[in-house]
């Protein structure tokens, strides 16, 4: 006789399970992997994984490149839906930490696909974001996230940036060419911060550092008003030395 206490036992589809346990191997191998070792690890007979991996490559969650399963756009399209705003929500609140110690906006950009992308930003009222006038993504060479960006890319890729986005003075204070930008970019430190001081916005100066995120080039900046210039180094510094910290949050919108 069953009680009220007692726990109703989940109907389980068992192909479902076994796919799921294939999807988690595929996602343990960044470069992919071959059926048997998938099997393998899914603890499947190879003919069953065989069946699951046509299936699921058939749906769209997994594609074959060489020999090799990876995930497929349908797969994708599931984190970026599900996950996306989660992390990004995350990481909005982690930076929103830091912008009310240092009391200045801080904002978070990545290079991906061949473009600079803002990944986050936190501001207040009292200490507003500098307002995007011209197209951020395409005036990397005038602010300090975009040369940071910049400056971590290989050669080949930065030329190909600057064929898409070429060079052209903002303000008096931007720098005038190409040369010139590939010149300054050159010198720029790894572990360095980026100045900008007037190159993007009147009235306002920038600080941006590296951050170490795998293969992905990222930078975290802040910004005060020209008159408060002296508060911009002691402030990076400090968000600098806090970068340990702001990664657990901050690795979250790498993967997007």
């Amino acid at each position: 006789m069953t009680t009220a206490s007692s726990t109703a036992v989940p109907t389980l589809i068992g192909s479902v399970q076994r796919a799921l346990r294939l999807l988690e191997a595929v996602g343990t191998h960044r470069d992919g992997a071959p059926a048997k070792q998938l099997a393998r690890e899914a603890g499947l007979p190879l003919p069953t994984a065989y069946h699951l991996l046509r299936t699921l490559t058939h749906e769209g969650y997994l594609r074959r490149e060489n020999g090799v399963f990876l995930f497929g756009a349908a797969a994708e399209r599931l984190v970026d839906d599900g996950a996306l705003q989660n992390r990004r929500s995350r990481m909005t609140q982690s930076l929103g930490r830091w912008r009310d110690i240092i009391g200045a906006p801080v904002y978070c950009a990545v290079y991906r696909d061949g473009e600079i992308e803002l990944v986050a930003v936190a501001d207040t009222p009292a200490a507003p974001a500098v307002e995007e006038w011209a197209a951020f993504g395409e005036t990397g060479h005038a602010h300090a996230i975009g040369q940071c960006l910049l400056s971590q890319l290989d050669e080949q890729a930065r030329e190909d940036h600057l064929d898409r986005h070429p060079v052209r003075p903002l303000t008096r204070y931007s720098v005038r060419d190409r040369p010139a930008l590939l010149e300054r970019l050159r010198s720029i430190e790894r572990t360095e911060p980026v100045v900008e001081r007037q190159e993007y916005a009147l009235g306002t100066v920038c600080a941006a550092i590296p951050i170490a995120a795998g293969f992905t080039a990222a930078a975290m900046a802040i910004s005060v008003p020209l008159d408060q210039e002296e508060r911009l180094l002691p402030a990076v510094e400090r968000l600098r030395g806090e970068v340990a910290s702001l990664l657990r949050s901050f690795v979250f919108s790498i993967s997007i």
